[in-house]
């Protein structure tokens, strides 16, 4: 199921004049609540919904109120409060214990489909948006602002408009799907292209051998380069990527692959592998840690580059286990804590 904004958006683009479509919108939360605001979700008059707002408990009346869209043109507030037992939400049996608001607008157009269309090409051209919406019950009056995706956008600007309520508008920021590069196409980095998928992300999987990362074993990857790692010129996609796992088990590749990324838009750079064996993947590279005193660095050969990216190495959370499918789950965990900018700490433990 598509749950990631874009995905949404691509899913309904295809199909937004062969049935009627709503976009419903969670405007605002008090408690618990199993999505934030500005979660999203796409219905349609075949009975089908795309994305979740809940645990899939209220999908269905979300649903059933939509069909009022249809037939006014306008939009409709919606609340459930599972903290009053006479609510609908206690009917049906949800134990969140929270409120939720959700605004629900129908899709055409005649109010020029909410600018959606606008908002999936810029979203598919790597730019994070201001999506703004008037919180009333009369016509749509949506709103869409382009936003700078430059590298500081996410620590600058994503702080001020992040899903926020004032007065009558509600407005939240948009971002694209995250881009992960797997350098590597063996056996183990399949559960990290299919879990990564799962999550929603753009996956690009690299391996100039024969044999490895074939179309059949990452049928979800948006695309497979089979092109040598020693050639930065026939590499511009790296010019658009988010995060790295460098993971071909050849320090020779894991060098070249390392001195690739340096040229890169990533903020996270990860490597599989023991610290004794990334000393010997730096020195093949000729590539040292940014960490290095000055003294040090300047006693450095010409022929010996710093370190420009963060290199995350052992790469993952100590979760436990040694199949494939954990490994890549802790590899995947640790991206997603550091993208998100959170710390990854067990939460029952921080609430005892």
């Amino acid at each position: 199921m598509a749950n990631h904004t874009q995905q949404l958006l691509n899913t309904w683009y295809s199909q937004r004049d062969e049935m009627d479509w709503v976009l419903a919108t969670i405007i605002g939360t008090e408690g618990s609540s199993y999505r934030k605001p500005g979660a999203m979700m796409m219905i349609n008059s075949l009975g089908q919904y795309h994305g979740l707002l809940s645990g899939g408990c209220l999908e269905s009346d979300i649903m059933r109120q939509s069909r009022q869209c249809w037939e006014s043109g306008n939009n409709r507030i919606i609340q459930y409060d599972m903290r009053e037992e006479e609510d609908i939400a206690w009917q049906l049996g949800i134990g969140c214990g929270g409120l939720v608001r959700i605004l629900l607008q129908p899709i055409n157009a005649k109010n020029r489909y909410l600018q959606l269309t606008e908002l999936r090409q810029l979203i598919n051209q790597n730019q994070a948006c201001k999506y703004v919406q008037h919180m009333d019950e009369g016509p749509p009056k949506n709103s869409l602002v382009s936003i700078d995706n430059s590298p500081e956008f996410s620590v600058q600007q994503e702080a001020q408009l992040a899903a926020k309520t004032k007065a009558d508008v509600f407005e939240h920021t948009i971002k694209p799907s995250l881009k992960l590069a797997i350098f590597g196409g063996g056996i183990d980095a399949i559960p990290v292209a299919k879990i990564a998928h799962n999550l929603g992300w753009h996956v690009t999987v690299a391996d100039p051998r024969t044999g490895y990362a074939r179309q059949a074993q990452f049928a979800d990857a948006k695309q497979i380069i089979k092109t040598s790692f020693d050639s930065i010129s026939e590499h511009a996609w790296l010019l658009n990527i988010d995060a790295i796992v460098i993971m071909t088990h050849n320090v020779t590749l894991d060098a070249q692959a390392l001195s690739l990324v340096q040229h890169s838009s990533a903020s996270y750079v990860g490597m599989l592998g023991p610290l004794h064996r990334t000393e010997r993947v730096l020195k093949e590279a000729g590539l040292v840690s940014s960490e290095l005193d000055t003294e040090t660095k300047l006693k450095l050969q010409k022929s010996t580059s710093i370190l420009n990216k963060p290199l995350a190495n052992p790469i993952g959370l100590r979760l436990g286990g040694e199949l494939p499918e954990s490994i890549a789950l802790s590899i995947l965990s640790e991206i997603h804590a550091f993208i998100e900018q959170a710390d990854a700490k067990s939460i029952s433990r921080m609430l005892n």
